[in-house]
């Protein structure tokens, strides 16, 4: 018997089936300053703690999204090792704070799988769980992955597609953060004096600023997840693929449009869940971001009056500023450049 990991294949997989990942992780500081390094995320209060801890945390929180690769790459050697695409994910919610020092966990259930009607790969549905050493869920989220398989003459499972929400609800906000003193909130050192009330459904938001991918960077950025996806570092490998080189995690174009996003939404200092996100198109080393945003609902959070929600829909294109907003033409399809199609919650200081 192999003592190595070749990863599950579609026919693996069994509704229901539950799966403990490997290994915990405990975050650090040095978590932190790489995460900054590779992304330029700025939001304050994941920058300070003395910024944090003037409106209420114990110390600076780390970066949700961080907090959410940290988590899908627990996953990846079990769930999508040996995937064709990510798909897309919904129902995520971000519900504790992580700070340094935390350690995470990761478990997943299987709850929906799809055959292809090629009979080569198909899709699979997982529930995934984060938890802290204390076993306080931090993060729980779907996604929905295309997986190859290992014998195309495997019978193919009985299709069964999980029912998902198309957004998170409002009343179910916020509860990654602890009440804060929004009157102590600096707007002069967050970066902008744009509260909650400040925005309006509709609006849209061009980000301004580009940022070019490396090809080190994004590779450090997805090791430093301990994402094991196998088309996102083997060279040699990936020269025979489809596209004849290493892709970029959809995961690190999610970061980079948040940090990008600072320029207009920078007081949006917790993402509090995940609607879905669809990776347009792939995305390779050279390639420049632009990002922008519209605002599509201000929603007061039911119990609080400290923070209020907005729903956002970012946008990140390659090679492609977005002054004239691009997004679908007439037909209902996505224009040239369009990377990255993100609906999720954001909450601001009221």
């Amino acid at each position: 018997m192999s003592k190595t990991n070749t990863g599950n294949f579609f026919e693996d997989f069994s509704l229901g089936q539950k799966i403990p990942h490997a290994t915990p992780r405990t975050v650090t500081e040095g978590d932190v300053s790489l995460y900054t390094a590779l992304t330029g995320a700025r939001f304050a209060v994941q920058s300070a703690d003395t910024f944090a801890m003037d409106i209420g945390y114990p110390a600076a929180p780390v970066d949700d999204l961080l907090v959410f690769h940290m988590v899908f790459g627990k996953t990846v050697p079990d769930i999508s090792l040996n995937a064709v695409a990510n798909l897309g994910y919904a129902e995520c919610r971000f519900l504790a704070p992580v700070f340094p020092g935390d350690t995470l966990s990761a478990t997943s259930e299987v709850i929906g799988l799809r055959q292809l009607s090629n009979g080569k790969a198909g899709v699979v549905y997982v529930r995934s769980t984060g938890v802290n050493q204390a076993g306080e869920t931090v993060l729980d989220y779907v996604r929905w992955v295309m997986v190859s398989k290992r014998d195309a003459d495997a019978p193919a499972p009985e299709t069964q597609i999980p029912e998902l929400g198309d957004r998170v609800a409002p009343d179910q906000l916020a509860q990654g953060i602890p009440p804060i003193d929004a009157q102590a909130y600096g707007t002069a050192l967050s970066g902008a004096p744009h509260l909650w009330g400040d925005y309006n459904p509709g609006e849209k938001i061009d980000h301004v600023d580009g940022m070019t991918i490396e090809e080190a960077e994004h590779q450090m950025a997805t090791r430093l997840y301990q994402n094991t996806a196998k088309v996102h570092f083997n060279a040699h490998a990936q020269a025979d693929s489809r596209f004849g080189k290493r892709l970029i995690y959809g995961g690190h174009v999610i970061s980079l449009a948040r940090a990008l996003s600072f320029n207009g939404l920078a007081n949006a200092f917790h993402v509090a869940a995940i609607n879905s996100g669809d990776h347009v198109a792939p995305c390779f080393a050279g390639d420049t971001l632009y990002a922008w945003s519209e605002i599509l609902e201000q929603e007061e959070i039911p119990g609080r009056t400290d923070v209020g929600a907005l729903r956002i829909r970012t946008l990140a294109l390659k090679d492609r500023p977005c002054a004239e907003f691009p997004y679908k033409d007439g037909e209902d399809a996505y224009m040239d450049g369009v990377l990255l199609d993100l609906d999720y919650w954001v909450v601001l200081p009221r």
